[in-house]
């Protein structure tokens, strides 16, 4: 009988911090996020939501996965694709299939027509991105700047900037990303407030 007692009262335990724990929505998920964000909480959840789309989307394609590795980042309904498509008509196919998922703002296409990157390459942009966010940390003088409103992405060396951001900020951005060794180029895909 304690024996019983006992298993349905670890029973009960288990099956409230479940349903606890496990009924959150998005909105609680968002508001743990400690990223400093301009953006509004709408903005930013509807950015999540198009990024899961447009994912999707290029994975259920069997073709464009076989021949391509796209990046996609979403800021503001914006979208910036980066990575490489075997030849131009997958190029078109991926901006296009882009552009036609709801709530798409605009499709900045930076996609490169060549053999999909190697493993090698992708590693050195994963040390170059966080090399950049960390010189990002460093940034002291600007008032209510935080390096987290600050996105990068790193792809085959190119260094993309996207955020909502003041002018000056951006331009100090863009002089402490400059010092990086090993970038080709630094394409901003600012929002700016002013």
């Amino acid at each position: 009988m304690k024996k019983s007692v006992n298993f349905l009262l670890v029973f009960f335990c288990v099956l409230t911090v479940t349903l606890t724990t496990g009924c959150s929505t998005k909105k609680n998920v968002r508001a743990t996020n400690s990223m400093a964000d301009r953006r509004t909480a709408d903005a930013a959840e509807n950015d999540k939501d198009i990024e899961i789309d447009v994912k999707e989307t290029l994975r259920d394609d069997d073709e464009l996965r076989r021949f391509s590795h796209v990046n996609v980042n979403v800021y503001n309904g914006a979208v910036l694709l980066t990575g490489e498509a075997m030849n131009d008509a997958f190029k078109t196919k991926i901006v296009e299939t882009v552009r036609i998922i709801p709530h798409v703002k605009m499709v900045h296409d930076n996609l490169i027509v060549d053999y999909p990157s190697d493993n090698l390459s992708r590693a050195n942009d994963k040390r170059i991105t966080q090399n950049i966010k960390q010189a990002l940390t460093q940034i002291h003088d600007l008032p209510n700047f935080d390096s987290s409103l600050i996105k990068v992405i790193v792809e085959q060396g190119t260094v993309y900037l996207m955020g909502r951001v003041h002018r000056d900020e951006g331009t100090v951005v863009i002089n402490v990303v400059r010092l990086e060794p090993d970038i080709r180029q630094i394409i901003t895909v600012f929002d700016y407030i002013d």
